[in-house]
């Protein structure tokens, strides 16, 4: 058998001696519950840990990750992560983060098949077909593949504020702010792309919600 999961168990033994050996309450005062100022929905790539890109600590933090950082609004599990996220723990800014290199990405722009995924990267595929003169005009395979991990990105800052759990947030006078950023693998270093604060105007008209104060959301 295969055991080099071992690896995870002595580096989890070595993280808990060196988090109590620098502050003895650290796990005493984590324990007691999260106040969490960030939601950071990423990619389930494994080279951009939300936490370690950003240099934050445990409970900064919440975080959903998926394949190339899609905000699907069929997606209960997303739906349920953002709802928890703005209306329990009252985060105040929420983070789309793309990765530049996104096999996500590369895969949506080709036409191969890859199994279950398709109907994934289908969401993608859509967003090369809304900018499809501009991504069609670049000729380099690699830039292509950079510019629609962000207007990918772009997309789904987009599809956060048509949600009805950020609109009925702002609604109430909650400031949640979104951000759209990516994140490059060569340099280590994040690149603004788009943020959204409370502007309705900013959401085109059929997708914005009006709300009766004596019933909830």
């Amino acid at each position: 058998m295969d055991k080099s999961y071992e690896k995870l168990i002595i580096g989890n033994k070595k993280f808990a001696f060196s988090k109590k050996f620098n502050d003895p309450e650290y796990f005493k005062k984590l324990s007691l519950g999260q106040k969490p100022d960030y939601l950071w929905i990423g990619c389930s790539d494994s080279r951009v840990p939300a936490n370690e890109v950003t240099n934050t600590e445990s409970g900064e933090m919440f975080v959903h990750r998926n394949i190339a950082n899609m905000v699907v609004h069929t997606d209960l599990n997303l739906m349920s992560v953002l709802e928890y996220a703005v209306t329990v723990l009252g985060v105040k800014h929420i983070i789309v983060c793309g990765h530049y290199g996104c096999g996500g990405v590369r895969a949506a722009m080709s036409n191969k098949t890859y199994g279950m995924v398709d109907e994934w990267l289908r969401h993608i595929k859509d967003v090369y077909l809304k900018y499809h003169a501009e991504l069609d005009a670049i000729t380099d395979e690699d830039k292509r593949a950079d510019r629609l991990t962000e207007l990918n990105v772009i997309e789904q800052v987009q599809n956060l504020a048509q949600t009805k759990i950020i609109q009925h947030a702002w609604h109430k006078g909650q400031k949640v702010a979104i951000h759209g950023w990516a994140y490059g693998l060569n340099s280590g270093l994040i690149t603004e792309l788009k943020a959204v604060y409370d502007d309705r105007n900013d959401i085109e008209p059929v997708y914005r919600y009006e709300f009766d104060d004596r019933s909830p959301a």
